[in-house]
């Protein structure tokens, strides 16, 4: 590998001064191993989807995504079934791929270790859902006084995305919903969890259904694993791993708010498969759908909010190549 591209979010990990400065630092020891490096920082939503894929019609050999979970599957999303490898240089909030693979949590220390990297190939997780419509504006006044012919209401739009650590279903996924971006950025993970503590008083918990292996349960969380950490550092699914092309997927069925301190506290102690209806389950495609079918219940992929039920969620074998130790 000669050519190589980094990709970085500038304001990942609450630390928008240093980022530049520590992105070309990296920059620098990768070019002393030998790679020619081109630095890309992304400018807003999306961008790094567009940015790896312009990397890669340009004979990129490796990219490197620079950032937190969110800017990785972005990068991703660009990348899914090329033949151009991934390279981690973690700085983002929770970091769940870089800690599954063990690579140093800092930029440069993770790029000093490039040359030992080996390449994987991985399978990805996918969901695919429909986006709702947006109603069409009223009808406008016309050139001759009267109203223009209303607008035909606009079709639902397919939409899918891949994604390499977690799916999250119901709770959590709301929690990133209501998490503003200043709480984020200035508190990091414990930003996510006051959150959390905050949407314990006043989400609903509304119960979805699930659909694998030809089974149904119901409810009010799950997370469809494909790495064994979630949230950086709690331990749903310890049968999940990235070189298993296989979902592990952790659901809790309580709608009650005291119950879900137990599931808390049962979590913490990696304890919460010994609760009752809490399960872990394996597979490859899994079906989430509203059980009342009007509430809108949201998931998330990698940590970022994607869309709402119903969804599906299925493994793509052999769609990424994967650097690491």
């Amino acid at each position: 590998m000669k050519k190589g591209t980094i990709i970085y979010n500038p304001v990942a990990g609450g630390r928008p001064a240093g980022r530049v400065r520590e992105v070309r630092k990296a920059a620098g020891v990768l070019r002393r191993l030998g790679l020619e490096i081109e630095m890309a920082p992304t400018l807003g939503p999306d961008m790094a989807h567009e940015l790896a894929r312009a990397a890669v019609e340009s004979g990129a050999d490796v990219v490197l995504a620079c950032g937190g979970d969110g800017t990785i599957n972005e990068v991703i999303n660009g990348l899914a079934g090329s033949e151009v490898p991934l390279g981690i240089l973690p700085g983002g909030t929770a970091n769940i791929l870089a800690r599954e693979l063990r690579i140093p949590l800092t930029p440069v220390r993770a790029a000093r270790q490039f040359l030992r990297w080996m390449p994987h190939r991985i399978a990805l997780g996918r969901a695919r859902w429909c986006e709702p419509p947006v109603a069409p504006p009223a009808g406008q006044p016309a050139r001759d006084g009267g109203l223009a012919a209303p607008l035909l209401p606009p079709s639902p739009q397919n939409r899918e995305r891949y994604y390499t650590c977690v799916a999250g279903v119901g709770y959590d996924a709301h929690v990133v919903y209501k998490l503003s971006p200043w709480l984020k950025l200035r508190m990091g993970v414990a930003g996510y969890v006051l959150e959390a503590i905050r949407q314990l008083l006043h989400y609903s918990f509304p119960e979805f259904s699930l659909r694998l292996n030809g089974h149904e349960r119901q409810g009010t969380f799950a997370v469809i694993h494909r790495t064994r950490l979630y949230a950086g550092w709690l331990h749903l699914a310890p049968t999940a791993g990235l070189h298993q092309p296989i979902f592990a997927v952790c659901s809790f069925p309580s709608r009650s708010r005291l119950r879900y301190l137990v599931y808390a506290a049962a979590v913490l102690a990696r304890q919460h498969l010994r609760l009752r209806g809490v399960t872990l389950d394996q597979g490859t495609k899994v079906v989430c759908a509203p059980v009342d079918a009007p509430e809108t219940i949201r998931f998330e992929l990698d940590g970022e909010l994607a869309g709402v039920l119903p969804a599906t969620f299925e493994i793509v074998p052999d769609a990424l190549t994967l650097l690491g130790p």
